[in-house]
């Protein structure tokens, strides 16, 4: 292995990091601080041949093959013990099409980059909640954002993805080529290749408007009733969710208040900013904030707004579910739980799951769980290692008083690593089409550090056929 590694150093056109390399340790950190992997080489690829030679080497070496792209999984799949990752940050191109209203982006590329790109241009797409999140993990989970409301989740914007299969093969998957594996990328994670570009569909999105509304937990059942019961005929333009959060020392926030529990409503407004706040005031007819901040921003502004609360090296460990109804029980769970989250990293979102994410028929992408009206995320994140027991079984406690109103499985992209005999449930009813799309194109299971799809068996022959 320590020969064929040297001889990949020669052929790649980006850094390989072994270990003794000075940048190995600063390299083989990934965005979760609980994750401690020392990885046999880190391949930072800078072009798609880049990409071919890792999966060709890993497939002859019988190497884990980790694949990284913003870095931010939970469970820390973009790295392992001994493997050998193809990280693709440099690959962070992103080219806008005016006139088609697309965007085709690197398989390395951060939301905070794509933003800042597409939003020159007054164009966005559905992203996710930091903009230090990756395209491609995000998307090929399905892609949960402020904008899915209105234009449904990452997958729903693919266009088509260049992709590298475990044979090394190139080829484009769309609605017109390969349409199985472009099904099985839209949600079915990474499964079935690497992918080095992103071509999504943009939508015209300038300023929004931003709220961000604290309420007193007494408060929270009545807003979480409101909240629930509006968006049955909310506007499009309105994209929001739920959650309970302990106060940040933020500016708008009372001192004295600062590490306290509330239940908040986190919004973004797409449409007229004046009609947004006339929207936003029917939160405070129902209760009285304790603190809010309610202001217009560019879009990528939004997306970069809890950054700092966030940065890479936290301890991180999650639990999710989908629910159909957000029940008075539900509710209740929420409000007791709230008020004993541990950190104010920690956090609660009730991510809502409706509007143009239902338009899109539950079999037409491998993303399962279109039936759901939320999905709950538990994000347990602390900076101190000696804390991860007891937080940890917060989480854990949190998601025991949820699950009795959830649906069966979660959201690929929220799972920790101890979810991985979820996977069939959390993919839903797609999860047998998705073993034979696994079969086709990677049947050896090249691509198994993650949410990991089996390859279904061969089928035997036919009887016509001997």
């Amino acid at each position: 292995m320590t020969e064929a590694l040297s001889t990949l150093a020669g052929r790649v056109a980006g850094t390989v990091i072994r270990p003794g390399h000075p940048e190995y340790e600063a390299a083989r950190r990934v965005y979760n601080g609980m994750v401690d992997a020392r990885p046999a080489a880190i391949v930072r690829c800078a072009t798609e041949d880049d990409v071919v030679a890792v999966v060709r080497l890993a497939g002859e070496q019988r190497m884990d093959l980790a694949v990284r792209g913003g870095g931010h999984s939970v469970p820390g799949f973009g790295t392992a013990d001994g493997a050998i990752v193809a990280d693709l940050s440099p690959m962070q191109t992103v080219v806008v099409d005016d006139a088609q209203r697309t965007a085709t982006a690197g398989g390395g590329t951060t939301w905070g980059r794509f933003n800042d790109v597409t939003a020159a241009h007054g164009l966005a797409t559905t992203g996710g909640i930091l903009s230090t999140t990756g395209i491609a993990g995000l998307t090929l989970g399905g892609g949960i954002g402020y904008l899915g409301r209105a234009h449904g989740l990452s997958c729903d914007n693919l266009l088509s993805a260049r992709v590298v299969t475990a044979d090394g093969t190139r080829l484009t998957a769309s609605e017109d080529e390969h349409p199985d594996l472009f099904w099985a990328l839209r949600g079915g994670g990474g499964n079935f290749g690497v992918v080095t570009d992103f071509t999504y569909r943009l939508h015209p999105v300038g300023e929004v408007l931003v709220g961000l509304m604290f309420f007193e937990l007494t408060d929270g059942p009545a807003i979480y009733r409101f909240f629930d019961d509006m968006l049955d005929e909310a506007p499009r333009e309105y994209g929001g969710y739920p959650s309970v959060h302990l106060a940040a020392p933020l500016p708008f926030i009372p001192e004295d208040r600062v590490g306290q529990p509330f239940a908040v409503v986190i919004s973004c407004w797409t449409g007229d900013l004046e009609e947004g706040e006339r929207f936003y005031d029917r939160f405070r007819q129902v209760a009285t904030p304790a603190a809010e901040m309610v202001a217009p921003m560019p879009y990528p502004a939004l997306n970069a707004l809890f950054d700092p609360l966030l940065p890479p090296g936290l301890q991180h460990y999650w639990k999710n579910a989908f629910v159909s109804e957000l029940t008075d029980d539900l509710i209740a769970a929420h409000m007791e739980m709230g008020a004993r989250m541990p950190a104010i990293t920690c956090a609660m979102h009730m991510y809502t799951m409706d509007g143009a994410v239902h338009d899109v028929p539950s079999d037409a992408t491998a993303f399962g769980h279109r039936d759901a009206r939320y999905v709950i995320n538990i994000a347990g994140m602390w900076p101190d290692p000696a804390e991860n027991e007891d937080n940890i079984a917060w989480v854990r406690d949190y998601y025991a008083a949820i699950a009795p109103h959830s649906q069966t499985g979660g959201y690929v992209n929220f799972a920790s690593p101890d979810d991985q005999q979820k996977a069939p449930d959390n993919y839903g009813a797609n999860h047998r089409r998705l073993t034979e799309v696994k079969r086709r194109y990677d049947p050896g299971n090249l691509f198994h550090l993650n949410q990991n799809i089996e390859p279904s068996p061969v089928p035997p022959p036919r009887a016509d056929q001997g």
